[in-house]
């Protein structure tokens, strides 16, 4: 079995990201894309994707925690990257109203600000939402056919899950979907098609059962992946393989 983590933070870790890596492989964790979400991290993200090609692999984006910072020169900064190969996405961004660190306003005018630049560049992204759904799905709607992308960690309702893979949108499952009081995302992960499916941890956090409690890692991968091949009805073989190929799909520079 070898899994791709499309969603960690290497920046979060407690181990350094070549040892994180190798702790990753060990398990057959193969790949990890690690995240931009603001300014700050973006050096980072590069210069670990850059030293760690072809198995590690970043976004550039700003989180809407972050949307308050969003100027003209940070999308000129993100812009002038993403020709590098191991730069395979725009994101993190988009809406969180669950905690409003940045105002609505300022997170909508980051959201489309960095929807414009994907679909200049023709890049997929990856989409964080949280209690703005109708929102999310307003956005979207109006780059439909323009940009393809990732609803990263999933944990919305069934009207958002169903909206977003009408408009084209995969949808990846992190640790949640193993939690205890999640009947609900189970049942989205159930009728959610394999062939629109992907596994992350968003490491560090987020541990999935059996391992709840301790700081996530991209190894951990493999347990919400067990769980969901045993959810599916399927083996974890059969999900690895299909979500590695919708991986492939959807972030074209990654080489395997």
């Amino acid at each position: 079995m070898e899994l791709i983590d499309i969603h960690a933070h290497l920046d979060m870790m407690e181990d350094s990201p070549e040892v994180t890596l190798e702790k990753a492989k060990e398990v057959g964790v193969r790949k990890i894309i690690t995240i931009g979400t603001e300014p700050s991290d973006h050096q980072f993200v590069l210069d670990v994707a850059k030293r760690l090609y072809p198995d590690v692999y970043c976004t550039l984006g700003v989180h809407p925690h972050h949307g308050v910072q969003w100027a003209e020169e940070i999308g000129k900064f993100i812009e002038a990257h993403l020709h590098e190969p191991y730069v395979v996405a725009v994101g993190e961004f988009g809406l969180d109203y669950y905690y409003n660190q940045s105002s609505k306003e300022d997170q909508i005018r980051s959201f489309r600000a960095q929807m414009d630049i994907a679909a200049r560049h023709q890049m997929p992204v990856e989409i964080h939402t949280r209690d703005a759904e109708d929102d999310t799905i307003e956005v979207l709607k109006d780059y439909k056919g323009k940009v393809k992308g990732v609803i990263h960690c999933f944990t919305g309702s069934e009207t958002l899950a169903r909206a977003c893979l009408d408009l084209g949108y995969n949808i990846s499952f992190s640790g949640v979907v193993t939690f205890k009081n999640a009947d609900s995302l189970r049942k989205i992960c159930e009728f959610v098609p394999l062939d629109r499916m992907h596994v992350e941890t968003d490491a560090p956090f987020l541990s999935p059962v059996p391992v709840r409690g301790k700081k996530n890692v991209p190894a951990h991968v493999v347990h919400t992946a067990q769980f969901i091949a045993q959810l599916k009805g399927i083996s974890v073989d059969d999900l690895a393989q299909k979500t590695n190929e919708n991986a492939r799909q959807m972030f074209s520079k990654i080489i395997w």
